[in-house]
């Protein structure tokens, strides 16, 4: 299964004209998962051609602005447009509280029902088709989650060995389970007809200086999205405010045995000079690409 990707968001905390605030969607499995909720996100759902109803989660890094503000918009869109389904927050300590504030924004019009949980690291939540982890960052200033999209191994039937065996549905529901079967006389074995996936992992990494955890939550994944706020020669803020540089994402892709690296959060102070940070960050991770608004890609 393609699993996609839409990076709504990819600006700092101050946008630019080409670069909206932070956003991620992925979706699996009939669930859509959004990263981080930036001022306007709403209307870079629409622009992506994805309707803000069939969203299912949002799972936030941190609570500064440039991540969240887009929640109370989004949140009376989905109101006027008779959203049903049971939308998940999920974030770091404060989560609640801070959810409560925004709830003056929506809350007289609130026709659904909204399930916000608090999570310090570990599993966040889990369907039968795959999981998500979260970690906690360091040097932001205030509570901060990189989280981890992993997906399930699942079994697999060959269709072509199949189709030549004509077998009836019950049999194939117990060899797509890894089970032997007898059929006209003969074993049929699970491993001779079904085939193992290959899992996929999707890493987030926002606002937060180097730190272990980065490198666990990373740990071989497909893709890892990360912020690249400053360049090499910018370090000194990046410590002081607590982000990567270019070169501090790539460090972690490499060490993390990552396949593909996407950066993204640029300060706006390379909007037209952003092939300096591509440029800086290929030095330690040749699969570097920095990520656009509304760019998609499927792994």
């Amino acid at each position: 299964m393609k699993i996609p990707i839409t990076f709504l968001g990819t600006a700092t905390a101050i946008p630019t004209a080409k670069r909206n605030h932070t956003a991620i969607l992925v979706q699996h499995s009939g669930n859509y998962i959004l990263f981080d909720c930036g001022e306007g996100t709403q209307r870079q759902l629409r622009k992506a051609k994805i309707n803000p109803c069939k969203l299912t989660h949002i799972l936030v890094t941190h609570w500064h602005g440039d991540h969240v503000f887009g929640i109370p918009g989004l949140l009376q869109t989905l109101n006027l447009n008779d959203y049903r389904k049971t939308l998940c927050i999920y974030g770091p300590k404060g989560t609640k509280r801070f959810m409560q504030s925004l709830s003056i924004f929506y809350k007289k019009y609130k026709k659904f029902k909204i399930v916000i949980k608090e999570i310090g690291k570990g599993k966040v939540f889990e369907t039968k088709d795959f999981k998500i982890e979260a970690m906690p960052m360091k040097g932001h200033g205030i509570p901060c989650l990189a989280y981890a999209f992993i997906e399930k191994q699942k079994i697999r039937l060959n269709k072509s060995k199949i189709k030549k065996l004509k077998l009836p549905g019950k049999l194939l529901a117990k060899l797509s389970q890894g089970k032997n079967i007898k059929y006209k006389g003969k074993t049929i074995k699970a491993s001779k007809i079904t085939y193992k996936t290959q899992p996929k992992k999707i890493s987030v990494i926002m606002d937060t200086s180097p730190n272990p955890n980065c490198k666990k939550i990373a740990k071989n994944s497909d893709i890892l999205i990360s912020e690249a706020t400053y360049l090499n020669k910018e370090k000194g803020l990046g410590k002081k405010y607590g982000h990567l540089t270019a070169e501090q994402a790539a460090e972690i892709a490499k060490q993390a045995n990552v396949k593909q690296l996407y950066l993204a959060h640029m300060s706006q102070r390379y909007d037209k000079s952003e092939h300096f940070i591509s440029k800086e960050a290929k030095t330690k991770f040749k699969n570097t690409k920095i990520a656009e608004d509304l760019m998609k890609i499927e792994i």
